[in-house]
């Protein structure tokens, strides 16, 4: 054997020689300890990877000891990161920032825009009901400021206090006409939808909030109502506008909830039936603040009824007999249509939200949030809380179609289910949400959604919203017939002509098509459609107006009075067309 000691091999000369001399730099820095590494690198430094062409090589410590690289010791991580996560929302699955804020804004108006589209690209004359308000709007607003009588008790059959809408109604109407109040009830809808994106963003987040007033902004209800000047649109702001004042002050002291109590008794007074969603706002004051206050939250409750309560009997003292609050709503006539045709029209209407509202409300009650931000997941409500929440939400959609199955009615049907999607639109926003799943994984279901939706409120509005075209009608009345303060007429929704020309006649010389009592020249006492055939054949009215679709009893008894009958002359007929089919105006003018 040989005593030589073993070279290393060629490649590794250099840094063999780079290892003696740091031995000896150690040997006379650091003493007998001198294989030891320096005080301030008591940390084994990283590997050095001979792939690595940006790493610096260091001199082994002893033969055979694997070459390391040298580099800056990582610094300790603080305590304290230095950033801080905004707050996330209550079932939100994604945190809301300064960018998301402002991207949903910019959906929130594009969603809007096309809401305010789709009502204004209905056309048509005054509506019977529109004609009404705006016309007994005129004579409140008279009897406010001159003291002029009423021409009728407009209060004892109104379904909503007569000095209310009608007069701010009447106001717009005398500067801008019938479609500067048809405007005014598309800014209430366009806020309603606003207001819907604000509850439902606090409630859950984002994406469920844009789902909500995508819906929501494309029903049936919400498009015809948008260019409709009765007094349903500004029930329903006023509605969202207390929804929002419940929810916004869920963590402030319970007291602050009475905030929502004026709109909500305001939005009863407005309009009657709107007091079927009174008890939703009182239980949503409960739901919404029970995470934060638990058995306490009931105290909200109490506050928000009582608030309610008290100023509906201020109100109720301060205006005197309202008959319209019975004979409209709570001693409604029963109808005859059946309760399987009032669910089938009632789904057909709202059915597509609904449904979304009702995955919606399951999704939340079986899991409060989706796996985008895992560190989050036990931050939410309790899963009765969850579940407590969409049944108040979603079920309120079918308050509207159950009291109307009650009533055996379709009257209004179509308006009154809107007022019901108002409050299980935030459930079907989240349930569009879920559909589309975390990380926007299936869009293309939200997208279907949404267009179904779209597709079914633009062709149902435009068959609801197809009214006979009076304009050549009411042309006839006041440059051929000429109507005016002496005469008495007839007319088939005389609503219509009365608001037209109101300028030339009163309102009490325009007879209805629904009901009359008359005395004869024989002496004797006709009511029901015998009296409308008897007064035709005594010559009663100066001029008929009838196309028979409203009431068609009456219309066969007034042919029945025209027939041989020489107190007349047919005048002239005017053909209109609705979704109904094709009729016309006949106006018989006294001889």
């Amino acid at each position: 054997m040989s005593s030589r000691q073993p070279q290393p091999p060629q490649e590794h000369q250099q840094q063999y020689q780079q290892q003696q001399q740091y031995q000896e730099y150690q040997q006379e820095s650091y003493g007998q300890d001198s294989y030891a590494w320096p005080p301030q690198q008591q940390a084994y430094p990283p590997y050095y990877e001979t792939y690595d062409p940006y790493a610096e090589p260091s001199v082994p410590s002893s033969p055979g000891t694997p070459v390391r690289a040298t580099g800056p010791e990582p610094e300790p991580e603080p305590d304290d990161p230095g950033y801080t996560l905004p707050a996330v929302p209550e079932s939100s699955w994604a945190v809301d920032n300064r960018r998301g804020k402002l991207l949903g804004r910019g959906v929130l108006g594009c969603l809007l825009l096309v809401q305010a589209g789709l009502s204004l690209r209905l056309r048509g004359t005054a509506f019977q009901d529109e004609a009404l308000y705006i016309a007994s709007g005129h004579y409140e607003l008279n009897n406010l400021l001159h003291g002029t009588k009423l021409p009728v008790d407009f209060a004892g059959y109104f379904s909503g206090h007569p000095k209310l809408y009608p007069v701010l109604a009447a106001a717009v109407d005398s500067y801008f006409g019938l479609t500067g109040v048809r405007v005014l009830s598309l800014l209430f809808m366009l806020a309603a939808t606003g207001l819907l994106y604000a509850v439902t963003r606090r409630l859950f987040n984002l994406r469920a909030a844009l789902g909500a007033a995508a819906l929501f902004s494309v029903l049936q209800s919400t498009t015809v109502l948008g260019n409709f000047a009765t007094y349903d649109a500004a029930a329903i702001f006023l509605l969202a506008l207390s929804m929002y004042a419940v929810v916004r002050t869920d963590r402030m002291r319970s007291a602050a909830v009475l905030l929502a109590a004026p709109p909500a008794a305001l939005a009863f007074a407005v309009k009657y039936a709107s007091g079927l969603y009174l008890p939703t706002l009182v239980l949503l004051a409960v739901v919404t603040a029970h995470r934060h206050r638990g058995v306490k939250a009931l105290g909200r409750g109490v506050f928000l009824g009582a608030g309610i309560g008290a100023l509906l009997g201020a109100g109720y003292v301060l205006s005197g007999p309202l008959g319209g609050i019975s004979s409209t709503t709570t001693n409604r006539a029963q109808g005859a249509d059946s309760a399987m045709k009032l669910l089938e029209h009632s789904a057909e209407w709202g059915g597509l939200v609904f449904l979304a509202a009702l995955v919606g409300s399951v999704a939340y009650a079986l899991r409060g949030r989706m796996g985008e931000m895992p560190w989050i997941e036990g931050a939410t409500a309790g899963r009765v809380r969850r579940a407590g929440l969409g049944v108040v939400l979603t079920g309120t959609a079918l308050l509207a179609p159950a009291y109307q199955i009650h009533l055996h009615t379709e009257v209004s049907l179509y308006k009154h289910v809107g007022f019901g999607l108002l409050f299980a639109a935030p459930m079907a926003g989240l349930g569009m949400a879920r559909l589309v799943g975390p990380h926007f994984r299936h869009p293309q279901l939200g997208i279907m959604v949404y267009v179904l939706a779209l597709v079914f409120g633009m062709v149902q509005a435009q068959k609801a919203y197809s009214f006979p075209d009076s304009s050549p009608m009411v042309a006839y009345l006041r440059t051929v017939a000429h109507v005016d303060k002496k005469g008495f007429y007839l007319a088939e929704e005389q609503e219509v002509p009365a608001y037209y020309l109101r300028d030339v006649t009163g309102w009490n010389q325009w007879q209805n098509t629904y009901f009359m009592d008359y005395r004869g020249k024989d002496g004797k006492q006709h009511t029901g459609p015998d009296a409308f055939e008897q007064a035709v054949r005594d010559g009663r009215f100066d001029v008929i107006v009838m196309h028979g679709s409203v009431t068609p009893a009456t219309y066969e008894a007034v042919k029945k009075g025209l027939k041989g009958n020489t107190h007349y002359r047919l005048a002239a007929v005017f053909p209109f067309t609705t979704s109904s089919g094709q009729n016309a105006y006949r106006i018989w003018v006294k001889r």
